[in-house]
């Protein structure tokens, strides 16, 4: 076969590929701050969002149920389909406690190719059963891994889910966490208005790496508060009123810290 024919037909194979997996930029945090900071999480100014994916899990999402209500805090859960239907009582307390629970598609798999409608079953089946068990539809949709492919962005908006990412994370996952580790990645990239991703579980970590995030949760939520900042789920973040000055309030990289750490020598 001709060599012009082949480019021929593999370009719109790679133009395929392109829309698909083009959205999926979004993961780099200058992407999104820039070009979508709702998509980012941005939200009001004075508000941190908690937010924690990959549940539920019988053994550790129950230890976070309590640290939070220890704390007087309430999170937004971004939970997996597959696993809702294993453990549906972890997820009906997490409702119960107050938290918001919201999709984090059916498994934790990566989208390298397109399948758009195994997307969009994908995403209904995990509405569906999160509605099921808490009795309430949910709002918001992270994709695993923050791949945000074309094909799950529809799928998401299809079910009537708003995608949001992140602005913060504490690379909880990693065999080397530790509180200390977790409290100061998180920090580093996080000012008010910021949205913190976090896991409650090891499934797709190094084994009982959500115990550094646990230990680190007093210690973050000490200095947001005494920051002056308050700390809740999505659903009283104000995602929706963020426009242009978003970035604006994200690009003060370690802000929180630096306040806390202010108040406590005195010069707050």
């Amino acid at each position: 076969m001709p060599e012009s024919v082949l480019r021929a037909a593999a370009l719109p194979l790679a133009a395929g590929i392109l829309a698909h997996i083009g959205p999926a930029a979004t993961w780099l945090p200058v992407v999104r701050r820039h070009l979508s900071p709702r998509l980012a999480g941005v939200g009001h100014p004075r508000h941190v969002a908690l937010t924690f994916d990959d549940g539920p899990d019988p053994v550790s999402t129950p230890r976070f149920l309590d640290a939070l209500d220890g704390l007087g805090v309430r999170a937004t859960f971004f939970v997996l389909g597959d696993a809702v239907v294993r453990h549906p009582g972890v997820v009906r307390e997490t409702a119960r406690r107050g938290h918001e629970v919201a999709v984090h598609g059916w498994s934790h798999d990566r989208p390298w190719l397109p399948a758009p409608a195994g997307d969009v079953r994908a995403v209904r089946r995990a509405v569906e059963a999160v509605q099921d068990v808490t009795g309430a539809a949910p709002r918001w949709y992270r994709p695993p891994y923050g791949i945000l492919t074309s094909g799950r962005w529809a799928a998401a908006r299809a079910a009537g889910l708003r995608p949001v990412l992140w602005t913060a994370w504490g690379r909880d996952w990693t065999a080397t966490a530790t509180p200390a580790s977790v409290g100061a990645t998180v920090q580093a990239d996080l000012g008010g208005g910021g949205t913190v991703l976090l896991h409650d579980t090891d499934r797709t970590a190094a084994p009982g790496s959500w115990r550094a995030t646990l230990g680190a949760l007093p210690g973050l939520v000490a200095d947001w508060r005494a920051a002056g900042l308050t700390v809740g789920p999505l659903a009283d973040h104000g995602t929706a009123d963020v426009h242009a000055t978003a970035p604006r309030v994200l690009g003060r990289a370690g802000a929180v810290r630096r306040r806390a750490l202010e108040r406590r020598s005195g010069h707050g």
